[in-house]
């Protein structure tokens, strides 16, 4: 975390300490976390002037950091990427649009991005795909914390019911809409949420057992082929994670099958690694630096293989 941000990057003797730093762990920047903050104020919203402005802080900023990717929140307005284009192009930074659980590419939602790449030829603008849209399963330490809260084994194995028939029958992709949380309650609704939540309710669910049963809709499928449709527009990737178990194994995100594509696609990236099991992990503990370690490890034998 870089206090007083932004100011100490305006700074040559911040820059010439970060330069420092890289050379001296072997680091190269990969990519830089765009926040566009624009309900910074009780009252408004920011106007589309005063967004476009924090976007290109942000390309500047990374751009003096040595980033040449950028990436941006799924809830970024598209005009506030469009307003951006010429300057993200004149500062050679690549825009990415994360796309994060329920969103994916080759779907409605995304469409309406890729109309806007071919409609002004831009080549800074692309997505950075976040591995959790890549969940075969349920994370399990999820499912543990749920029994640790006292979720029933009954009300269980009908969330992971329901997943696994998502799973089979194919995942009714998000549709592209301003309107982010009725987008996502219309995902969920075409995905079998209501007919789950009824069942549960059946089942005697408590506090636990709605948790779960929410929780499971925050996780979702796409196909691998994906990656390979999209690859000239994919300048980066979020390797999202949830555990990976001591014989290397992650049970929720199809690694292998990914970084197959991957490579099949030629792509030449980075795959950051993202460890977001540990939220469930709170009151158990957990050793993360050993996660990411054992992620690292999974990574690399999927691509030597």
């Amino acid at each position: 975390m870089i206090r007083r941000f932004p100011l100490p990057i305006e700074t040559q003797e911040f820059r010439d300490q970060w330069f420092e730093w890289l050379k001296k762990f072997n680091l190269e920047p990969s990519c830089y976390d765009a926040f566009l903050e624009n309900k910074i104020y009780d009252n408004r919203t920011l106007s589309l002037g005063e967004q476009i402005n924090m976007m290109e802080r942000d390309i500047r900023l990374a751009s003096l950091l040595g980033f040449k990717n950028l990436r941006t929140l799924v809830s970024t307005p598209m005009d506030v990427i469009e307003g951006s284009l010429d300057y993200a192009a004149k500062m050679d930074v690549k825009i990415g649009l994360e796309v994060h659980a329920p969103f994916s590419l080759n779907s409605g939602w995304a469409d309406g991005y890729m109309e806007m790449i071919q409609r002004t030829g831009t080549k800074h603008f692309g997505f950075i795909p976040d591995m959790g849209i890549f969940c075969k399963n349920i994370p399990d330490v999820l499912r543990d914390k749920a029994r640790r809260q006292g979720a029933s084994e009954e009300c269980i194995k009908i969330v992971d019911d329901a997943y696994a028939n998502r799973m089979a029958k194919g995942f009714v992709k998000i549709k592209y809409d301003l309107n982010l949380g009725k987008a996502n309650m219309e995902y969920r609704m075409a995905n079998g949420m209501k007919e789950m939540m009824e069942a549960v309710e059946k089942a005697g669910a408590g506090p636990a057992d709605k948790a779960y049963a929410g929780a499971s809709f925050t996780y979702s499928w796409s196909e691998p082929q994906d990656i390979i449709d999209n690859i000239d527009y994919i300048f980066h990737t979020h390797a999202k994670f949830y555990h990976v178990h001591e014989d290397g194994t992650e049970t929720a995100v199809a690694i292998p099958e990914v970084v197959a594509a991957f490579k099949k696609a030629g792509y030449r990236g980075f795959l950051s690694s993202e460890y977001e099991g540990g939220e469930h992990l709170r009151d158990v503990g957990v050793d993360s630096i050993e996660q990411v370690r054992r992620h690292q490890e999974a990574l690399r034998k999927a691509i030597e293989a």
